[in-house]
């Protein structure tokens, strides 16, 4: 069976005046060595036209996954991109991780509450909440990203956009300077899960996204980023077999799955806090 490789990014600096022009290195995954990495045959969108999204950081200021605000309080990311609350930072309103653009707002988390079913090994439940310890501003380049409700499906063949900050490359090279995205179709469940590609490793609470082509997908560095689908997020990136491979879709996390435990669980903090 395949094991699944998480699109998380990590090790390189994207300090505002600082750009290392390294290459992403390689990690270790269930036993694979694979290169990290890019949003693959992507664009640059408009400037702030993505306002949901949130770089995920390190304290040191190294870009490691994205996300998306669901309310001024709450970011959803995916599990895998736990590295501790004391290690993180949130940075809403950015478009470029090298340039300060006065956009910007920096905010630390105040707790992270993975799915208490989320499996390493299979990256099933591959969901996040953060809470921050103040609100963002909502302004015309911070804003709050809708949710499906529970259980809805999006259709296959659907087209979905997804946006993150990784290579622009299979092959790695320079990192990009801006937030990329590009769109994606819904691929059944059924085919994703074929023999001739996941072979049975996609659960329930994971859809898949991709051309039959390839050439187009998300990867590593892009990890917890929205997949948004009719103006919802339906899915998050979390992991896949290579990058842009026409044999293997991109794999997500399916949102709606999990609307009531997002639910519960914000409203559950909200009555302690």
């Amino acid at each position: 069976s395949l094991a699944p490789a998480p699109k998380l990014l990590m090790t390189v600096s994207l300090s505002k005046s600082n750009l290392s022009s390294s290459l992403f290195p390689l990690v270790c995954v269930a036993g694979q060595e694979l290169a990290q990495g890019r949003i693959v045959g992507g664009y640059a969108p408009v400037p702030h036209s993505i306002k949901y999204i949130v770089s995920i950081q390190t304290t040191q200021r190294q870009h490691l996954c994205g996300g998306s605000l669901i309310n001024k309080y709450w970011v959803i990311t995916a599990a895998h991109c736990n590295i501790g609350v004391e290690k993180m930072m949130i940075v809403a309103g950015d478009y470029s991780l090298t340039i300060y653009e006065g956009t910007e707002q920096e905010i630390l988390p105040q707790l992270l509450v993975p799915h208490p079913e989320y499996n390493r090994t299979t990256t099933n439940n591959d969901i996040m909440l953060i809470k921050l310890r103040a609100p963002v501003y909502l302004n015309s380049y911070v804003s709050i990203a809708l949710l499906p409700r529970q259980g809805a499906s999006v259709a296959e063949g659907r087209v979905c956009r997804v946006s993150g900050w990784g290579y622009t490359s299979p092959s790695g090279g320079q990192i990009p300077s801006t937030l990329r995205t590009i769109t994606l179709p819904i691929v059944s469940t059924e085919k994703c899960n074929s023999s001739e590609s996941f072979n049975g490793n996609i659960t329930e609470n994971m859809l898949c996204a991709g051309f039959s082509t390839g050439g187009k997908d998300a990867c590593q560095g892009d990890s917890g980023g929205p997949l948004v689908c009719e103006g919802r997020v339906y899915g998050l990136v979390s992991w896949g077999r290579g990058c842009a491979d026409a044999q293997f879709p991109g794999v997500y996390t399916a949102v709606s799955k999990f609307r009531r435990w997002i639910d519960n669980t914000i409203f559950s903090y909200y009555r302690k806090c």
